[in-house]
């Protein structure tokens, strides 16, 4: 992406839903991203089915994470995150880290470190996530987290990361069966996914 007289950035964004249709949740909130032409998806990861972290009492999530290029300045890139999300239907308040229609994280912005009342970069929890570290791994597995100072592909090594159920989505067929399914039912379609 060029932009006359602007610097382009590059960015990590994960994308989740688990309300509705969550495939098409996802990709109508990636496909908004880009309308407006100053947010290029340059590379996309595959889908993954996945367990809720921290509030367990929810339907099952489908994750990806998109690298993009962006003329837009880090606060400015969270605002759009935030607008395309309420655009989609996403309601903001209630359960935390409970379910949603449409969920955007800003994750790396180059090698930025940003610290703010709102807006912290890299993500906080990124590194604990495996719904947000194996789509990542698919895309970018020597990233280096500009605080930590690891590789991606060494984060997801983390006894406590593998240990997350994240299986992921060979195809759309899979995601209509096994939508709101618990683990032990995802082991009945052992063919359509691997962990």
């Amino acid at each position: 992406m060029t932009v006359p007289g602007k610097n382009t950035y590059t960015a990590y964004i994960a994308v989740g839903a688990n309300l509705g249709d969550r495939i098409a949740g996802c990709r109508e909130g990636i496909l908004r991203l880009a309308e407006s032409g100053d947010i290029e998806i340059v590379h996309h990861s595959p889908y993954y089915y996945t367990e809720p972290v921290d509030y367990a009492d929810q339907p099952w999530f489908v994750n990806a994470v998109c690298r993009v290029h962006t003329c837009l300045d880090p606060r400015s890139l969270l605002g759009r995150l935030k607008t395309v999300e309420a655009t989609t239907g996403r309601s903001f308040g209630g359960v935390r880290f409970g379910p949603r229609v449409l969920d955007l994280d800003l994750i790396f912005y180059d090698q930025a470190v940003i610290q703010t009342r709102d807006l912290v970069v890299p993500h906080p929890r990124m590194h604990q996530r495996a719904f947000v570290l194996r789509p990542l791994h698919d895309i970018a597995a020597d990233f280096v987290h500009p605080v930590f100072r690891t590789r991606i592909s060494e984060m997801l090594s983390d006894p406590e990361v593998a240990g997350q159920a994240c299986y992921r989505v060979a195809d759309e067929a899979f995601c209509k069966t096994a939508a709101g399914r618990t683990a032990a039912g995802c082991e009945e379609i052992g063919n359509s996914l691997y962990k």
